[in-house]
């Protein structure tokens, strides 16, 4: 059985909360394969923690629309818990992609816990995490389009590799 939110005395069904959500973020989509749009660059992102919470870090890579690397970043953040790598994974390496002055930019994490708060309007009861996503919107914000779409872990492997340096 599917849950609901409550809208004007009806129940929404999953499908047409992910199109509200799109609506009223600009077109932003979580998908599960597939490559890049042509002519948007690729901001690959993870975040890790050694115990939740625990010491942490977070990388991104950025790869522009032609596939080669452009940037990338690995940062020890401290103490925190893995959602908090996580979405410091996302925000920084949406402000990279602004600084570069890409345009459009699709994100790619192997986190879900990132991806479904970013996409559909769904409240977090972590008001730190809330905050982080928060920052994030704003970042993408500056740009004229951004997607975020959940990878394998596998997938993910140049920035969860700079992450496990940093923690190993």
């Amino acid at each position: 059985m599917t849950k609901g939110v409550r809208k004007a005395g009806k129940t929404m069904k999953d499908a047409e909360r992910r199109r509200l959500a799109r609506r009223s973020r600009g077109g932003e989509t979580a998908t599960r394969s597939g490559s890049a749009p042509p002519g948007w660059a690729v901001v690959w992102c993870d975040g890790g923690s050694r115990a939740n919470p625990g010491p942490a870090a977070y990388a991104y890579v950025i790869d522009d629309a032609d596939g080669r690397e452009v940037a990338s970043e690995a940062a020890e953040i401290g103490v925190a818990t893995v959602g908090t790598a996580e979405y410091r994974a996302v925000a920084e390496g949406l402000a990279a992609a602004a600084r570069l002055g890409l345009d459009r930019v699709e994100v790619r994490t192997d986190s879900r816990l990132v991806v479904r708060p970013l996409v559909a309007e769904r409240p977090l009861r972590n008001p730190a995490l809330a905050a982080l996503r928060d920052r994030a919107r704003a970042a993408a914000d500056g740009l004229s389009g951004v997607t975020y779409r959940w990878v394998p872990a596998a997938a993910n492997a140049r920035a969860d590799a700079l992450v496990a340096g940093l923690l190993d």
